[in-house]
């Protein structure tokens, strides 16, 4: 069995204790590829190093994440740009990028924008997005209508809307990154995975954030994506092996992996 962690912040402080034993389990529970999605300047250097460390097992997205957006941004998306042309064969998505509205809508118009442009990077180089979307999926649905490419390429990871958002997301090209998210009790997550196909769903930790259970409030890492898994298999009536063959089939194609 293979799986493919399609987003996983691996690089971060919070593995640095055991980040080598957290991918030997990774690797022993089926995981043959992680994806490491950007956050900002920041966390440049760590996820850099932890891509080069293992190249056949990291991969790596750039971009610019919504919450680290502020009046700053255009300074910020030239270090994206800067990299990206420097050397585009090294990344496999435009990511995270997206809107998140949870906390604060300060900079509401300045993500907006933010969004647009590492949209319009993405369709340039021919390169999916990794789309972080909180409490704006209007927002969102809005600039892509705005952009009018018709069909595109890309996930709405850690997907939390509902499910005609859902359809709505997939009719649009998309896929949906599910994670530990649809094994919590009384999620609507699994309404969505009963609702949309197979063949347009993505696993995805989001390590070390939202563990499945029942490793819910703990670290969440790589390894516990057999977790997500095993709950789409039983929303699905399928076996394991088939929601694993097929999420990897979609994450090689969607990232050409």
């Amino acid at each position: 069995m293979q799986l493919i962690d399609t987003h996983c912040h691996l690089y971060d402080e919070a593995f640095d204790s055991d980040r080598a034993e957290a991918v030997a389990r990774a690797e022993a529970a089926g995981v043959v590829l992680m994806l490491l999605p950007d956050i900002d300047a920041t966390s440049v250097a760590r996820q850099e190093q932890l891509a080069e460390s293992r190249p056949s097992l990291f991969r790596e997205m750039v971009g610019l994440h919504p919450t680290s957006v502020g009046d700053d941004f255009e300074a910020a998306l030239d270090v994206v740009e800067r990299r990206l042309r420097s050397c585009p064969q090294r990344y496999v998505a435009v990511g995270e990028v997206g809107m998140d509205l949870y906390w604060d809508r300060t900079f509401a118009e300045q993500q907006r924008e933010a969004l647009r442009r590492q949209m319009l990077l993405a369709e340039e180089f021919g390169l999916p997005v990794a789309l972080h979307i909180r409490k704006a999926h209007n927002e969102v649905f809005g600039l892509l209508r705005d952009l009018g490419r018709g069909a595109y390429q890309g996930v709405m990871h850690c997907f939390g809307g509902s499910v005609q958002e859902a359809q709505k997301a997939v009719e649009m090209g998309f896929h949906l990154g599910i994670g530990g998210v649809v094994t919590f009790k009384n999620a609507t997550m699994a309404d969505v995975v009963r609702a949309i196909p197979l063949e347009r769903l993505l696993l995805e930790t989001d390590a070390p954030y939202l563990a499945p259970v029942p490793f819910r409030g703990k670290r969440n890492e790589s390894a516990f994506i057999v977790q997500v898994a095993k709950k789409i298999a039983e929303i699905k009536s399928l076996s394991l092996d088939e929601v694993a063959e097929q999420t990897t089939i979609n994450a090689r194609n969607l990232f050409c992996l």
